[in-house]
């Protein structure tokens, strides 16, 4: 019998039965380069870290069995690992993108793997024809569900039928979700990715990334680049994964449950215009999710009436902070326009729903209300003074023309 989730974050059932590491409870950091051999031809089974080290290997083992993959490699960060992935291709080669990426990988593809020769399709993958997108040199299709930031959700069993028509590759990064909500490998893809970073580290101390693959082949040209390239994870970032994902569970719980009281008070408010939080019905990828996930996560993004609102916001919050990155216990708020996206063609950021209105919230594991008593601050408060500046404006604008000096009114 399939062992729970909680259990997999803690428990690696192929080293139970053992005391090695001298029963250590919590796995030892191998701060070590190199390591010796007992003779010519005999290994200890570790040779180099950039090959292997023990404390990585057994954060990939923990991975590769929460996603249901045969094999796991840990990365120095999220966009190491999707740089990694690209070398699977070669100049010519043709991929089907989501058109709402994270900005990270969308300034990778159109500013590194283009000059490689290597082109791309932009599309929304939710709503569009996926399939008539596909030529004779396409060898992939790419996708984050839900996405960053717009919460567009796709249906992964759906595109791994034309995926596995075509010969093609489906890669899916299951950052939003993690494994605790959601397997990707499980529905037809090939290829999963994770920032490590966000919710699998999930306290906002350490950088690293993942590919999962339940294909040999994959796994095969995988640790061959990772090998070559040199861009593995280093042992204490290893080790704080590790305990990070000790924790998955019960953050990813309290986390996403905070953020569906968030989201209905954030719709009652008269200056937010639009939540978009794939737990609501009226969500177009509600359905979608209940079949592929087992939960909403904890991420969701809102437009305000104007720009100045938002702003305002961003500068009157403090417990939440206004910072980059998502998936911590702490709750973070974020402004694509000039982080996550900054470096994305304003065009393409309006066209897929970005504008300088945009906020995103990364919903941690405090008390709830703390957090809506700031938002109470930041929103409700906010808009009052908004409103009476403009009505100063409008009155002085009037005064001015009727050429009264304001200090005579």
């Amino acid at each position: 019998m399939a062992r729970g989730i909680n259990t997999k974050c803690l428990h690696l059932e192929e080293e139970e039965g053992s005391c090695n590491n001298y029963g250590a409870i919590s796995y030892p950091i191998y701060q070590t380069a190199t390591y010796a051999h007992p003779a010519v031809g005999q290994s200890t089974g570790f040779d180099y870290s950039r090959l292997q080290n023990p404390t990585r290997e057994h954060l990939e083992k923990i991975v590769a069995t929460l996603e249901n993959g045969i094999d796991a490699l840990a990365f120095s960060t999220g966009m190491a690992a999707i740089s990694l992935m690209m070398e699977l291709f070669r100049p010519g080669d043709h991929l089907i993108v989501d058109a709402d990426l994270y900005g990270g990988s969308i300034r990778l593809f159109d500013n590194v793997s283009s000059k490689n020769g290597i082109q791309f399709s932009h599309i929304d993958c939710w709503k569009e024809d996926v399939e008539s997108f596909v030529t004779e040199n396409t060898k992939a299709i790419y996708i984050e569900t839900p996405t960053n930031p717009m919460m567009n959700v796709t249906d992964i069993a759906a595109l791994a039928k034309i995926a596995k028509k075509h010969d093609l590759l489906l890669i899916v990064d299951n950052t939003f979700l993690s494994p605790y909500f959601q397997n990707p490998l499980d529905l037809g893809a090939d290829i999963v990715v994770h920032s490590g970073t966000k919710f699998l580290g999930g306290h906002n101390d350490t950088l690293a990334g993942f590919l999962v693959t339940n294909r040999e082949d994959i796994s095969e040209k995988f640790r061959f680049l990772i090998k070559t390239t040199g861009a593995g994870l280093a042992p204490l970032d290893s080790w704080l994964i590790l305990r990070g994902i000790k924790t998955l569970g019960i953050r990813m719980e309290q986390a996403q449950k905070n953020a569906l009281q968030i989201a209905r008070w954030l719709k009652k408010q008269k200056s937010v215009t639009c939540v978009i939080y794939p737990g609501f019905p009226e969500h177009p990828g509600y359905e979608i999710m209940k079949k592929q996930a087992r939960g909403f996560g904890s991420m969701l993004t809102f437009q305000l009436e104007n720009k100045e609102f938002a702003l305002s916001i961003l500068e009157k919050v403090r417990m939440i902070k206004f910072a980059e990155s998502l998936g911590g216990v702490e709750t973070l708020i974020t402004y694509p326009t000039t982080q996550t996206h900054a470096d994305v063609p304003r065009e393409i950021r309006e066209r897929n729903g970005i504008t300088e209105s945009t906020l995103r919230l990364s919903v941690g594991i405090e008390d709830v209300q703390d957090l809506l008593d700031e938002f109470e601050k930041g929103i409700c408060r906010n808009r009052g003074r908004i409103i009476w500046q403009k009505e100063i404006l409008i009155l002085i604008k009037v005064v001015n023309r009727k050429k009264y000096q304001v200090s005579e009114i």
